[in-house]
This record gives structure tokens, sequence and C-alpha cells, in this order.
């Protein structure tokens, strides 16, 4: 390792480090990011007519509410990943797992992977709130690199991230904001975009959060 990347990795930012700290702090239900109700995910995640064995891989998932309906919801073949290891036990501690259900629970950085990169043909990869805390240009490729290596062929990708008229920081750091042009651009002419749409985000202290949420196929 040369001189300049050993100081690149002094100076990153520990996202791992805040976001423990972040769910730690506070109960799940009072953080400015916690949906009671994820009604617009399931919305786009049903669009897509999956069988309930799909394999389905939630990224940056935190403590969401998102993977106890999906298995209310009868799927099946689950892979749950974020950064922070205290949040993804707050999560399984609160889950409710069928028998003939598959949970995979992984600790990782979707921007410096290592145990994600041996994921093979998911079929639908779903973000919400995560893309838009990656500011640096360098960890939004290292991101789409990820997701277009994992996914599998007529796959598909829910991104739901802050739009242009949304906060531009969220706890404490900034964020990158998306228009459903930017994303498409991201993922290339290989993604087929679906389904978009804006949606305020109603938060636990009554703010408002600006969203917007596409569904893409690849081809």
């Amino acid at each position: 390792m040369n001189e300049n990347s050993v100081k690149e990795d002094k100076t990153r930012f520990d996202f791992e480090k805040h976001w423990n700290a972040a769910y730690q702090k506070s109960a799940i239900t009072s953080l400015g990011w916690y949906e009671e109700n994820p009604a617009p995910s399931i919305k786009l995640i049903e669009a897509c007519n999956l069988p309930k064995e799909a394999f389905i891989f939630n990224a940056g998932a935190g403590a969401t509410t998102l993977i106890s309906e999906l298995l209310v919801k009868g799927y099946e073949n689950l892979v749950v990943n974020d950064i922070s290891s205290v949040a993804l036990a707050e999560l399984k501690n609160n889950l409710l797992i069928p028998k003939n259900a598959q949970i995979k629970f992984i600790v990782n950085d979707l921007t410096n992977p290592d145990e994600l990169l041996k994921l093979k043909n998911i079929d639908l990869w779903h973000d919400r709130a995560v893309l838009h805390f990656f500011t640096q240009e360098k960890d939004q490729k290292a991101y789409f690199d990820l997701l277009k290596s994992v996914l599998k062929s007529k796959g598909f990708v829910i991104l739901a991230e802050f739009n242009l008229e949304g906060a531009k920081k969220c706890s404490g750091l900034d964020v990158f904001n998306y228009n459903e042009e930017m994303l498409q651009e991201r993922l290339g002419s290989d993604f087929e975009l679906l389904k978009s749409f804006n949606f305020t985000y109603t938060q636990p202290s009554g703010n408002t959060r600006e969203y917007v949420y596409t569904l893409f196929q690849k081809k």
C-alpha cells in the first residue's frame, strides 16, 4: 500500500462508527428515517411480480420494518445488509422468522465490499435512503459496480433517495440528491426505468423529507 492510499484510508469518513452510534443513542422509532409503514417500497416490490422464493437484497437496511412486512407477505429468501452491526442486531431481535424463510444478515460496507461480492443472481436490489449518503464519486462508483455485479439478468432495482428538492443533510451528514434521470445515468443503458414517483415522507418528529422512488429492470 502506497503513502497516498494510507492517507486516504485515514481520512475516509467512518460510516460504521457513525451509524453504530446513531442506533445506540436513540430508540429506533424516534430515528429520522424510521418508517412505520414501508408502503411505497411494498408497492414497487409487488409491481415486480416476483415469486415468493425470489432472492431479495436489502441494502443498508438498518432496523427497517420492510423485512418484517416481506416475511408476512410470504417472501422467503432475503439478504439483509448494513454497515452497522448494532442496527442489524436490533432488526434480528425484532423479527419473527417463519420456518420456511431463509434470511442472511451481512455486516459490510457497500462502498468497500468483500462479503457482499460473494452474492450472485439477486432478483431484486432494494435501497431506501442509503445511496444518497455517498457523496464521493469513488463511493458512488463502488456502489453501482457492486449492484451491477450481483444482480441477475432481468433483475429489478428499487432506489429511493432524497430528490432534488429534498434535504441536503441527514443524521448530521451531507447527502447527494437525485432525480430519476441521474439514477438512470448511473445505472446505464443496460437498465430500463419502469416506474418513478416523488414521495413526501413524514418523520417521527413530524418534519417531512422529499424522496424520489424508482424501479428499474436490468435488460
